[in-house]
């Protein structure tokens, strides 16, 4: 893929903070036009990447590129480009969601002031808030304070989305609606970077995804790549697993050294394609006992906590 392609491209980029190394040497290829997953356990350096990515803090080493342009240097120049939402929104509760908007679209020295309240007004629009404009935000459930910052981010045109956390805090309901939003503003051409520690988030809404564990980045691709990695394998329980394996490798399975004093055996599928009732009968005229049998295809689940090491929270 050529740099024309990435909305968001990175080289060895690397951020220290005296000998701990927040970001390790981590390369990104973020396509124009995806809506990109950036995942990993909360503390594995996905903040700390973005706020280079958008110019908040230099990197110790290594170089980052948006929009074609490189970060810090070209921030004038870019960041008018992107809308960013890090770290939750802030506004004055006070203030209605429309007067929270008008003022900080007055701290845009980019944004003209002739065409603000038709730009806050279609902003509230885009992200179903039109009814709530003048209500003040203190009484702004956290799922409407959400849509609200993403609002603000939206209210000059937009190249590049970059949020972090988006439904963070959230309940189903605002999880819901952030994610619809996120689709719809997808489907009219914006790029869209999207932090998560939830992966459930990254399944529904996203086409890319990169991994990331301990400040590395250990996996990046599409989804479909994703979970192409790792091989199905098949499940027996049985009391007889001498008798099992010499059936099991005789399909050009590899199966797995188990302490598991339960009688399972767990066997990789090798390349040749395998059926699981011809496996079952070949064990059963071997004289396998078979307790139970499960043919399992790797989840994206799976595969994240395979290279990271840790769980992920997988909740709405």
């Amino acid at each position: 893929m050529s740099e024309d392609d990435l909305a968001i491209e990175t080289h060895g980029l690397t951020k220290q903070f005296g000998s701990y190394a927040a970001v390790k040497n981590i390369d990104l290829s973020v396509p124009h036009g995806s809506v990109f997953g950036f995942l990993g356990p909360n503390g594995s350096g996905k903040t700390t990447t973005i706020r280079m990515l958008l110019g908040l803090a230099s990197p110790t080493s290594g170089e980052a590129r948006v929009l074609g342009a490189p970060m810090p240097r070209a921030n004038a120049t870019v960041l008018p480009r992107v809308g960013a939402l890090v770290e939750g929104p802030g506004f004055y509760p006070y203030l209605s969601g429309a007067d929270n908007l008008r003022r900080l679209d007055s701290a845009d020295r980019y944004a003209p002031s002739r065409t603000r309240g038709a730009r806050v007004a279609e902003a509230l629009e885009r992200v179903g808030l039109s009814a709530a404009a003048t209500k003040k935000v203190k009484a702004y459930s956290l799922g409407m304070k959400q849509r609200l910052g993403i609002a603000n981010a939206l209210l000059t045109p937009r190249e590049l989305l970059i949020l972090d956390e988006p439904t963070n805090g959230l309940d189903p309901q605002g999880t819901r609606e952030v994610r619809a939003l996120v689709r719809s503003l997808a489907l009219q051409g914006t790029t869209i970077f999207v932090s998560s520690h939830l992966l459930a988030e990254i399944e529904q809404i996203c086409s890319h995804a990169a991994v990331m564990s301990a400040g590395a980045l250990v996996a990046q691709g599409t989804l479909d790549e994703l979970r192409q990695v790792g091989r199905p394998h098949v499940r027996v329980a049985t009391p007889d697993p001498s008798l099992a394996t010499g059936v099991l490798t005789g399909f050009g399975m590899t199966v797995a050294p188990t302490t598991n004093d339960g009688g399972e055996l767990v066997a990789v599928l090798g390349d040749a394609p395998t059926e699981p009732d011809e496996v079952v009968a070949a064990l059963v005229a071997a004289g396998v006992r078979v307790r139970g049998f499960a043919f399992e295809t790797p989840s994206l689940e799976d595969r994240f906590v395979s290279l990271t090491g840790e769980g992920f929270n997988v909740d709405h």
